[in-house]
């Protein structure tokens, strides 16, 4: 883990779940920290729990908005000269069928989701590319891998994350900058608490929260520690949490068959 010693990382969504247990981990590697929550109670929070010593900057802003973003890449250059990692780790869930969802609810998971970690790696990657150094981390999901039933926005907003990521490896090639694409499956986080429901939510959407609260399990700090990990051993994708490895091999060895075993599961 010398690798993220006296580096500096920014790191979004930090004030809860697995952005503050990678902030954690992070200052315990000895890097320097960009830390970002819209949350910025829960932001100081986590400040207060870093170890004594730490290097560490908070910003409060919304991972939503594009001028904040690009703000903040300034602010971070600004206040550390550059950055070398970027988790790109802020998002939130909205639970409803696509038949339920509306085109505003859609767009509000787009925002954070999407474009959020859109102008994330945006941002930053001119200092990285300058400096011919620099690892982009974007968090996806499980359901990137896989289009789950009662997620059809989260659904869309993280195979987004991972095409991208994906379409980096390609075109940072060489740069010395890369991108790693993170999907993580059933941790305990506060996301399913503090995401939205649909207006339109039914008998569906209830059936999901009680198969959240079954599936949601692996604790954020061992999340982390794979994140973690695998950032340092190189790996383009890493795979972490319950079911995240059976349902990676789901969608390569049975692309078109999977979805009647959801079916099973949540009818």
């Amino acid at each position: 883990m010398n690798c993220f010693n006296h580096k500096v990382a920014v790191v979004t969504g930090a004030g809860s779940g697995i952005g503050r247990a990678l902030a954690l981990q992070l200052a315990g590697h000895g890097a320097r920290l960009a830390l970002s929550d819209i949350n910025a109670t829960a932001l100081a929070e986590t400040m207060a729990a870093l170890p004594a010593g730490t290097e560490a900057r908070a910003y409060s802003f919304d991972i939503a908005n594009r001028d904040a973003v690009f703000l903040h890449a300034l602010e971070v250059q600004r206040d550390f000269g550059t950055a070398h990692y970027v988790i790109n780790n802020a998002g939130a869930t909205m639970v409803g069928t696509f038949a339920h969802l509306s085109t505003d609810e859609i767009a509000w998971q787009l925002d954070i989701n999407m474009w959020g970690v859109i102008y994330g790696s945006k941002a930053f990657l001119p200092m990285m590319l300058a400096q011919r150094e620099g690892c982009i981390v974007n968090i996806s999901s499980v359901f990137g891998l896989v289009g789950f039933p009662l997620q059809s926005a989260y659904n869309i907003s993280k195979f987004a994350v991972r095409g991208l990521t994906e379409c980096l490896w390609s075109e940072l090639a060489g740069t010395g900058v890369r991108a790693v694409c993170v999907h993580p499956g059933g941790i305990k986080t506060n996301i399913d608490k503090a995401g939205r429901r649909c207006a339109a939510a039914g008998s569906e959407e209830r059936r999901f929260d009680q198969l959240a609260t079954k599936m949601l399990v692996t604790p954020p700090e061992r999340c982390a520690a794979d994140i973690l990990k695998g950032i340092a051993s190189g790996k383009r994708r890493i795979l972490t949490g319950k079911l995240s490895t059976t349902l990676y091999w789901l969608a390569r060895l049975l692309p078109n068959a999977y979805p009647r075993l959801f079916g099973l599961i949540t009818g």
